[in-house]
């Protein structure tokens, strides 16, 4: 397998105002394309500020995240978005879908953004809320969908333009253990069927022992790798 992301010397540091909050610290690491990933460690400890880096949501302070051996960081904003767009996937903790449109719309919405033509877009997204479990709840508002039916929606969602990395950030967090299991397993086998590399963000133990690898991160530095 090859590398799909090569992380080196990568430091994140925030400006207070009164002072500077150091929140990674020189992060070296390699994630194989097609593999899974949990990151895992105390509130505070930098893997949600990793993910977003790892997802070009935020630039970082020093260091270099190469994708298929190019450094994102030396694209401009612009170019950066549609690299975003185009590879990356994310599901968050809170769905963030849009109320007044079906659980169909939704997944439908990054590729009408994207410009691609509705017919082509509707297929797509029918073929992704199968894939989630939902083919007969397609019509549906996210007000008339389960908690964990709307977190289907959304990771249907997030895959709507073909990503090759999917970051979740605690996607389990708002979810009960019977819920948040089948989620897990949804994750996982979407992650074989696509060939995703998958990265999560979790506190749940069990998911984190599902990944293939974790890490463990404390203080902004790797810790350790399980």
């Amino acid at each position: 397998m090859n590398n799909l992301l090569e992380l080196r010397g990568l430091s994140k540091t925030y400006d207070t105002g009164t002072s500077q909050l150091e929140v990674l610290r020189g992060i070296d690491l390699d994630l194989l394309a097609g593999t899974t990933t949990a990151l895992v460690g105390a509130s505070g400890a930098g893997k949600s500020t990793l993910l977003h880096l790892l997802g070009a949501l935020d630039r970082p302070s020093s260091g270099t995240v190469c994708f298929r051996g190019e450094n994102i960081f030396d694209k401009n904003d612009r170019q950066l978005a549609a690299f975003r767009n185009k590879s990356i996937g994310f599901v968050f903790q809170f769905h963030h879908l849009l109320p007044e449109f079906t659980a169909l719309e939704n997944v439908m919405m990054p590729a009408l953004i994207g410009r691609i033509p509705r017919p082509e877009a509707r297929k797509a997204a029918e073929s992704l809320l199968e894939d989630v479990g939902l083919g007969q709840r397609m019509t549906h508002r996210p007000g008339e969908l389960s908690g964990g039916e709307q977190q289907r929606v959304a990771i249907a969602r997030a895959l709507a333009l073909g990503p090759e990395l999917l970051l979740a950030d605690e996607p389990t967090g708002n979810l009960d253990m019977k819920t948040s299991d089948g989620i897990h397993a949804m994750l996982t086998e979407l992650q074989v069927k696509k060939g995703l590399t998958l990265v999560i963000v979790t506190h749940n133990e069990r998911l984190a022992a599902a990944m293939g690898t974790t890490i463990h991160l404390l203080d902004g530095r790797v810790e350790k790798t399980t």
